[in-house]
């Protein structure tokens, strides 16, 4: 089990160039960045290096999801805002070496059109996967809990599942959320007991607020446990809420079984 921290989600009490040499600090290696996207690839890199970690997933630009509306991978009269999205993903995960690339399906709000939003998501998502494999990057998608963003149009594990054994791309996998998961009902632990293959990256917090581990309802030395003796092998990474200073919140580093990676 390797570990790594958001620098979007945490750290937020400093600026965001400094929230790596705060994350090294507190022993982690690997970091991810929602939307590293305003801040200079050059910026980027020299943090990396000076705090000697690896970043190991962002985000392919989501237009205006974030802002309450559709995003970009599965709207079909957004083609080209997303092939120009896919030309600034590429140029920041390249230079900053991830080992994944997450493309956040959007919502659709009409029922009727799901069937279509479904058809232009898929085929993007094979576009983008063909572009990042030469680079030895693995394109995942997430799942989101419909409590939290209403009309997600991929909102279940089954979803996701649904998708990776329709399209067969050996380099798109789920990017499984631990949090949004627990929210719509599924057994974590059974997830990714069954599907480890199938999966490219682990994101966790606590239910049902989205904070640190002990905050909430989730069992975390059992799920920690599971994620270890399964067959999933990619990066595990805290994206929570810190209820308090983040370094604070770092308590359930003494649960994380003895063979876990963070420094």
């Amino acid at each position: 089990m390797k570990l790594a921290v958001n620098l979007s989600l945490m750290y937020t009490e400093l600026p965001f160039l400094e929230r790596f040499a705060a994350a090294r600090k507190d022993g982690f290696n690997a970091v991810e960045i929602q939307f590293p996207y305003d801040t200079p690839i050059l910026d980027i890199q020299q943090a990396l290096r000076e705090n000697h970690l690896q970043c190991v997933l962002i985000n392919l630009p989501a237009g205006d999801l974030m802002q309450g509306g559709e995003g970009l991978a599965a709207v079909p009269g957004k083609t080209a805002e997303y092939a120009a999205a896919m030309v600034e993903c590429l140029a920041y995960a390249r230079a900053l070496k991830v080992s994944c690339v997450n493309v956040l399906p959007g919502r659709c709000t009409d029922e009727n059109k799901r069937v279509f939003y479904l058809d232009t998501f898929k085929k993007n998502l094979v576009k983008t996967a063909d572009s990042l494999a030469p680079f030895n990057i693995t394109t995942t998608f997430e799942a989101i809990n419909t409590r939290d963003m209403p009309d997600f149009l991929v909102s279940t594990g089954e979803q996701m599942l649904d998708i990776i054994n329709e399209l067969k791309h050996p380099h798109i996998k789920a990017q499984f959320d631990v949090y949004h998961m627990s929210l719509m009902g599924c057994k974590v632990c059974e997830f990714i007991e069954h599907n480890g293959e199938h999966i490219g990256h682990i994101q966790f917090a606590d239910i049902p607020h989205r904070g640190e581990p002990g905050t909430g309802d989730l069992d975390f030395s059992v799920i920690f446990n599971c994620i270890e003796s399964s067959d999933y092998a990619g990066w595990v990474s805290a994206e929570y809420r810190p209820t308090k200073l983040t370094s604070k919140t770092l308590q359930w580093l003494e649960i994380v079984p003895p063979e876990a990676v963070t420094s």
